[in-house]
């Protein structure tokens, strides 16, 4: 139902303005405002979305929860699409989602209304330092090298006896 209304209001406000900011500025100030924002929501959302990204890859390298970089992330994009959308209502909305303080704002409004049950991170291959200096154990196997292999003369330079050397060659 709040989606249905949306459709419905959000296009109707839109009309409205564009006539009554048509008629005070005239029609091309206008059209010149919605395609300005356009470009200029396009740039500020391209630098924002990077600095959005580079904080989710300092979350996970630092083993924090990335929820609010990505609900910033998140923002940032609804924030591109709604100054792409021509508009007045939905450019200053996305205007306002690319000031930080707006979506922190939005973020605490939202987290009073969710609870997170449960987060874990699961790293890749071997151990990883914690920003606290913990380390954090990995899982491992171990190989033995000799397994079926010739065996290697101490100090002998040649082939590790993982591949095949000149002198296999030779043999055959």
């Amino acid at each position: 139902m709040y989606l249905f209304l949306a459709f419905l209001l959000v296009p109707i406000i839109e009309i409205a303005l564009f006539i009554q900011i048509g008629g005070l500025i005239g029609l091309w100030p206008t059209l010149a405002i919605v395609v300005g924002t356009a470009f200029l929501g396009s740039a500020l959302m391209r630098s924002q979305g990077r600095l959005a990204l580079a904080e989710v890859q300092r979350s996970f390298n630092d083993m924090r929860d990335p929820s609010e970089p990505l609900a910033h992330g998140a923002m940032i994009l609804v924030a591109g699409v709604l100054l792409i959308t021509p508009g007045i209502m939905t450019d200053v909305t996305g205007f306002l989602l690319l000031i930080p303080g707006v979506r922190s704002w939005v973020m605490r409004s939202v987290r009073s209304r969710v609870k997170v049950q449960q987060f874990e991170m699961h790293g890749g291959a071997g151990p990883r330092r914690r920003p606290d200096g913990d380390i954090i154990d990995g899982d491992y196997r171990e190989v033995d090298p000799d397994a079926g292999q010739r065996p290697r003369r101490p100090g002998a330079g040649g082939p590790s006896g993982w591949v095949q050397g000149p002198e296999d060659d030779k043999q055959a």
